[in-house]
């Protein structure tokens, strides 16, 4: 009977981590889409995730919007903000270095921060989840069924964006410009609206880890910062400018943090991530799917 309760908990920490897990991943291939069209590291991606879940918030619980069409206006206001960063702050900046690009996107990222302050405050806000709470059982362990939302949506967003950079014009054009931007500026592709579209759908990303993960943790305007840092060690783990890599090490650190928390303490939780992505990379600087530099995303 020992065992049995032992293979529940630990099926239970399984399901865990990989929910967070999953956040972790789809943080992280933001910031790959936009590493890949143009070399930067947005530190404000943290904060794409975070107006997600405020803005639902808002639309659901003061506005009053049905859930599917606050979702679906979320992800329109927050890539609108994406646009608007690269629009205003990037494109104007196009000849200067990466460096400082990506300075730009730390005080990009302070000024969404404070401006989330001013909007929403310093309270932490709820969201109903999509489903109800009712928890399901499975292999000993209890779900809520927003965990499995979060699991269906990833995998839903991995196969969606797999297709878009596999099969239309428009993902071949943005994978070219990864491959070589010199290279697909001369065979007529238009380089700078990638970029612009590799904003957007980075923002469009973020929103969507907002709004899912926000029923199961409750969102505040510096909320960003930890998950952006989270959604980056994935990025960092899995291999710079690797799709799938990004999907693997988010999953990775999250059942880490998971394990360590139920097993050990959750006040390691966080260092046995960082422990574990710093062996990692002490093992292979590239990461676990990258290449020996780092790369650039071919194929998806």
């Amino acid at each position: 009977m020992e065992n049995y309760g032992l293979i529940n908990q630990l099926a239970q920490y399984l399901i865990t981590g990989i929910t967070v897990g999953s956040i972790y991943a789809i943080v992280g291939i933001g910031f790959n889409i936009i590493y890949n069209a143009t070399e930067i590291i947005n530190f404000a991606q943290g904060e794409f995730v975070m107006l997600g879940g405020l803005v639902m918030v808002t639309l659901v619980h003061t506005v009053h919007l049905p859930m599917p069409l606050a979702f679906l206006i979320t992800i329109a206001i927050v890539t609108l903000v994406g646009l608007l960063m690269e629009r205003l702050a990037i494109f104007p900046l196009k000849e200067t270095s990466v460096m400082r690009l990506v300075i730009m996107t730390i005080a990009l990222s302070i000024l969404i921060k404070g401006l989330a302050m001013f909007v929403w405050g310093k309270n932490s806000f709820a969201l109903k989840p999509f489903s109800g709470d009712t928890p399901l059982s499975l292999l000993g362990a209890s779900i809520v069924p927003q965990t499995l939302w979060i699991i269906g949506i990833t995998v839903l967003l991995v196969v969606l964006l797999s297709l878009f950079f596999g099969r239309t014009i428009i993902g071949k054009a943005m994978s070219a410009c990864a491959d070589n931007l010199e290279a697909a500026s001369l065979v007529g592709i238009n380089a700078q609206r990638m970029v612009m579209l590799s904003f957007m759908l980075s923002a469009g990303l973020g929103a969507v880890a907002g709004m899912i993960i926000t029923p199961m943790a409750l969102m505040e305007y510096d909320r960003g910062a930890m998950l952006a840092l989270k959604g980056f060690g994935a990025c960092i783990l899995g291999g710079l400018g690797n799709f799938y890599g990004a999907v693997v090490a988010g999953i990775l650190l999250g059942l880490i943090e998971s394990y360590g928390a139920g097993l050990i303490s959750s006040g390691y939780k966080d260092a046995l991530a960082l422990g574990a992505l710093l062996l990692v990379l002490f093992i292979k600087p590239s990461g676990l799917l990258g290449s020996a530099e780092a790369s650039k995303l071919k194929k998806f």
